[in-house]
């Protein structure tokens, strides 16, 4: 009897909650709606104003004035249509004074234009600033009229595009809410020419004769809120399901009334579970056994708090527990690291590695690379047969200790591979930072060795491979690092960055090779941009100039895959000349003229090294008539510093030729400051892992604001990169920082893109 007045007060509760969540449902889905309603509009003026500044633009145009003072009817026609086009408007037309057509462009199949012309004409007329909602062909468009005048009024420019699928599309990205157009036609019933419903919703509203306010069909409940369009010949539609809001809390109902009849099954038991009491904790005990035997020693075994017999059987099989656990731990341990050094050893940091691959491969903008460094002490064979395998090991120890020292990042990792072959894992490092690394190891082991009188120089043989950009699994670049090892201690010239050259067995540097030159000649890169802004009021547009290559096979290939291979094999000239190339290409354009874009190129070592650099560089300006002046280009203080004579020669004819010349990645170099000052550079971009750590790092914070006091006390301007959010932005705008670029600006674009970010932001 208990059990079911239990059951029916549960019962009870449920009818009442389900109830309060459809009623909370609705509630909430009104909210909603009214933000969405106000959203919708806010679309619907946007457009309007879009089109109000275009065909602005179009009546202040002088030659289009001309062409309508001299009636040159071709002309007009011509204007209208291409910034009709230009600005997406399906028509565009010029009025006369009385408001009657004189030329009009618009898209095929608005055969009663005319009339819808005729009813709003005057009602735009007279309100300049707004905008017209009609109903052409069965299907709502939007039109704005602006006065031609010269100075007085001369006639009118009118233009209209469709409220159309792609605007139902972006509301529906934008808020997750259904929408659709509703079209009265002359016999009274609604058509649906826009929608983003499923098929099975669609259906159900267009069975519907009068006003919606709720639809249900067989994808659940649609609550709608309608916005009037067109003097009530057409309404805006805005849906969003009950089903959706509810079905989280049916969860919760399904979740409550499964314990509940757990609960009810438990409470029947309980009586004959009491009886049992002496054979439930044995078979706990054999449960305990089985989990032994499955190697499960993690879980303690139960009921070693009794006082009776089967207490202390529990207890002793507890005992038994931990010490096979230990003996499991010490094997791992054996098997997994090195006894004399107390590092991982080769299994440990193979498994480390491949883990590190597969975590940094899961960042979903773009890989982190990590960098592998082998290392084998030089002559340590004739040590062990000099001084003995004792003095050896304590050797072995004392290299182990040094390495430690030199690996500081959280994640990062020091392993024996075996014998005097030692290894590092650096994560977030590509190839230049893991070649300072193995310089400051170098640099570490110059100092000898003492063990008591007995005195050792050291010194190792280092190798470097770096994923994803030399290899893409854990065993190739494990090779790939103990294959540049081995050219380091044939070269002995310190340390060695891998290279397929070095790889006999290696079919990648002719093939990839190959690829880039077909990608050059078949026009297969492609220019991005990514855009700075000026933080202190400046004028004119700057953007960074990037290649990316879109391979037929493997679509579009990121630049870490092929521009360290590019460096290493002198391509990467053919890369810059195609990148200035492109740019000058670009703003040489009619689109980009009188923008005052300024794009900045990139500049290798390579590159500066290359003594026809800039006549090859002003031989394109001249092809596409392009001044030196729009260019910024960027070098690498590494790049400067592996030639500073010849670098500087460079640069100085460079800068003579008119190009702004920047300094990248300033700060993580070591050029002297009166090195520095020597330079014809006009810029410093500070490097973006001070700009990122400004936020949680007052030492980075220091950095950039040091740095860009100095630019400004030596006359440069400063660029900072890296910006990832709206308070850095403000922080560096408050630091007297010139300009800015980072994802929270925008991210790299192609050169279609960026020209429509850049009219967004105008």
């Amino acid at each position: 009897m208990s059990l079911l007045l239990l059951l029916l007060v549960q019962v009870a509760g449920f009818g009442v909650v389900r109830a309060a969540i459809e009623r909370n449902a609705r509630s909430q889905i009104a909210r909603a709606l009214d933000t969405d309603e106000n959203v919708w509009r806010h679309l619907l003026a946007q457009n309007a104003d879009r089109l109000r500044q275009g065909a602005t633009l179009l009546a202040a145009d002088y030659g289009f004035r001309s062409a309508v003072h001299s009636d040159d009817l071709d002309t007009i026609e011509s204007a209208l249509q291409n910034h009709g086009l230009r600005l997406g408007a399906s028509v565009t037309a010029l009025l006369d004074t009385g408001l009657q057509l004189r030329s009009v462009s618009r898209a095929q199949g608005m055969g009663d234009l005319q009339d819808a012309l005729a009813q709003m004409l005057p009602v735009l007329s007279g309100t300049q600033q707004g905008s017209h909602i009609a109903v052409v062909d069965g299907l709502p468009y939007q039109f704005v009229l602006v006065p031609l005048k010269a100075p007085v009024l001369v006639g009118w420019v009118l233009m209209g595009f469709p409220v159309h699928q792609a605007l139902a599309d972006e509301m529906h990205q934008l808020l997750s809410v259904q929408v659709a157009l509703r079209v009265r036609a002359a016999d009274g019933a609604w058509a649906v020419p826009v929608s983003t419903l499923p098929e099975g919703a669609l259906q159900m509203l267009r069975a519907q004769t009068g006003p919606v306010t709720e639809l249900a069909s067989v994808q659940g409940t649609l609550l709608a809120r309608a916005s009037a369009l067109a003097d009530g010949q057409a309404q805006a539609l805005l849906l969003r399901s009950v089903d959706e809001v509810v079905a989280p809390y049916r969860q919760l109902q399904v979740l409550l009334a499964i314990i509940t009849v757990v609960g009810l099954l438990l409470a029947a038991l309980g009586s004959g579970l009491m009886a049992r009491r002496v054979t439930t904790p044995l078979r706990s005990l054999v449960l305990g056994t089985q989990r032994l035997s499955r190697g499960e020693y993690d879980v303690p075994v139960e009921h070693t708090d009794r006082n009776d017999e089967v207490g202390y059987l529990a207890r002793s099989f507890d005992h038994m527990r931990i010490g096979i656990a230990e003996q499991q731990a010490e094997i791992r341990h054996l098997a997994y690291w090195d006894r004399l050094t107390g590092l991982p050893n080769r299994e440990r940091f193979r498994d480390t590695v491949l883990q590190a691959i597969e975590a940094h491969a899961a960042y979903t903008t773009q890989a982190m690379p990590l960098a592998v460094i082998t290392l084998d002490l030089d002559r340590f064979k004739h040590v062990n047969d000099v001084l003995g395998y004792a003095f050896g090991d304590q050797l072995l120890q004392a290299v182990a200790d040094r390495l430690r020292q030199q690996v500081m990042a959280h994640g990062d990792m020091v392993a024996r591979l075996g014998g005097n072959e030692f290894a590092l894992l650096l994560r977030r490092t590509d190839a230049s930072a893991a070649l300072e690394v193995a310089r400051r190891i170098a640099h570490a082991f110059e100092e000898p060795l003492a063990f008591g009188e007995q005195t050792v120089d050291l010194s190792a043989g280092m190798g470097i491979a770096c994923w994803p950009t030399d290899a893409t699994d854990v065993d190739t670049l494990l090779s790939h690092s103990e294959v540049a090892m081995y050219a380091a201690k044939r070269r002995l010239d310190g340390p060695q960055l891998y290279d397929a050259a070095l790889d006999s067995a290696s079919a990648q540097t002719l093939s990839l090779l190959t690829e880039l030159r077909r990608a050059v000649e078949q026009n297969e890169l492609r220019l991005y941009l990514q855009p700075k802004v000026a933080l202190q009021g400046g004028h004119g547009l700057a953007a960074e100039a990037l290649v990316r290559w879109q391979h037929p096979q493997r679509g579009l290939v990121p630049p870490a895959e092929f521009i360290p291979f590019a460096e290493q094999t002198g391509f990467v000239r053919q890369l810059t000349l195609w990148m200035f190339d492109a740019a000058a290409r670009l703003l040489a354009d009619e689109r980009t003229r009188g923008m005052g874009l300024r794009i900045s190129v990139n500049l290798s070592t390579r590159d500066l090294l290359d003594p026809a650099l800039s006549v090859r560089l002003g031989a394109m300006l001249v092809r596409h008539g392009v001044q030196a002046s729009a260019f910024c280009l960027e070098i690498t203080e590494s790049a400067i510093m592996d030639d500073p004579q010849r670098a500087e020669a460079m640069l100085n004819r460079l800068s003579q030729q008119g190009f702004k010349l920047s300094i990248d990645d300033f700060g993580t170099g070591y050029s002297s400051l009166g090195y520095l000052k020597r330079l014809p550079v006009d810029e410093l971009k500070i490097d973006k892992s001070f700009v990122m750590g400004m936020q949680t790092d007052e030492n980075d914070a220091t950095i950039v604001r040091s740095t860009i006091d100095l630019a400004h006390n030596l006359g440069l301007t400063v660029v900072a990169e890296g910006v990832e959010n709206a308070a850095i932005l403000e922080r560096l705008r408050a630091l007297a920082c010139d300009e800015a670029q980072g994802y929270h600006i925008a991210r790299p674009l192609p050169v279609d893109a960026f020209l429509a970010w850049h009219a967004q932001q105008t």
